[in-house]
């Protein structure tokens, strides 16, 4: 029929192709992205997890991985993709864990979708809420912001993703201390690493971006380090696959997320790729090129210091969660 939409086959079979991958020219099948997704996610859990033949602990202990998920397409490809990967492994227990953020329609039907994924996965599946590590619900603190900038000038302009980082980091940190976790597992994906890249850039922040995950080779006491095994996966690919394989996705975003600076840098982001294809790769190279020379000029790791109030990992004497935790008691 003249003038319709012609679906190329796959590069590798002759089923129809569900995706483009523009920067290396591969139409690729549902049954070939979720191989080369597999494949990459593979090769990087090699890479940024050491896992000898038998990885249990002296005690008998299996090793133990803490995958945050939220309900969203990146944790729910991570978490099936961990359990495909190295799920049989008998020394090994890979534990899942959801952050309640309280954010109303938001939060509540994607940490179902999350419980179900993992209970689908026959994973173990733990949450924790704001309030239950001393923080206010979400909400609460969106209708605070306004009061809070004007009384304190460090707070002047910042928007609900600066409070809701801080606060979820230290909720992923608690979860993962409670389930005993060698290692913790995000969802990160090539954008989400890009983005971050760029984020970091722009502020002329080098040394944030040299301490992005992962953080295997580079571990602070007291923290289970942190891997992100999606990193080399751009997030179309990822949602295709999520489809795909008919994985439990929330498809919804967060409310309070508008105008937030990654969402500025998503546009960046995307518009690069669209010109120069590979730009998101190119960007990732760069920083493991600026990682490893960082390293070798700064061989000797730098003090570790932790929060005067609650005893978390700082880079001062008191962290921004309490900082924030303060400004909300105050007003």
């Amino acid at each position: 029929m003249s003038g319709a939409l012609s679906v190329l086959p796959c590069s590798q079979c002759k089923d129809t192709s569900i995706l483009f991958q523009e920067y290396s020219g591969q139409h690729l099948c549902g049954k070939h992205l979720a191989s080369s997704i597999r494949k990459r996610v593979a090769k990087e859990i090699r890479s940024q997890i050491n896992l000898p033949k038998n990885a249990r602990h002296p005690d008998g202990s299996p090793f133990r991985i803490f995958v945050a998920i939220s309900g969203g397409k990146d944790s729910a490809v991570l978490l099936s993709m961990l359990v495909d990967i190295i799920g049989r492994r008998r020394d090994v227990e890979i534990i899942s864990g959801c952050i309640d953020e309280g954010i109303d329609g938001y939060r509540s039907p994607s940490l179902e979708l999350a419980r179900e994924l993992a209970e689908s996965l026959n994973i173990q599946f733990e949450t924790l809420s704001y309030e239950d590590i001393g923080y206010d619900r979400m909400d609460n603190v969106v209708k605070k912001m306004p009061i809070i900038g004007e009384n304190n000038p460090d707070a002047k302009g910042m928007m609900p993703c600066s409070y809701c980082g801080v606060f979820r980091r230290q909720g992923i940190n608690a979860l993962a201390q409670k389930v005993n976790a060698d290692i913790m597992a995000l969802g990160h994906n090539l954008d989400d690493m890009a983005q971050s890249i760029i984020m970091n850039f722009q502020k002329g922040n080098i040394e944030r971006s040299v301490r992005l995950a992962p953080h295997t080779d580079a571990p602070i006491e007291g923290l289970a380090p942190r891997v992100v095994p999606l990193r080399w996966i751009p997030e179309q690919e990822i949602h295709a696959h999520a489809i795909y394989a008919g994985l439990p996705i929330h498809h919804g975003d967060c409310p309070h997320a508008p105008g937030a600076m990654r969402q500025l840098s998503r546009g960046i982001i995307a518009d690069m790729e669209t010109i120069t294809p590979g730009s998101r790769h190119g960007l990732l190279h760069s920083l493991d090129q600026i990682r490893a020379m960082h390293r070798e000029i700064n061989p000797v790791k730098s003090e570790i210091r932790k929060c005067q109030e609650c005893g978390e990992v700082t880079s001062r004497e008191i962290c921004q969660a309490c900082t924030m935790k303060r400004w909300l008691q105050e007003n």
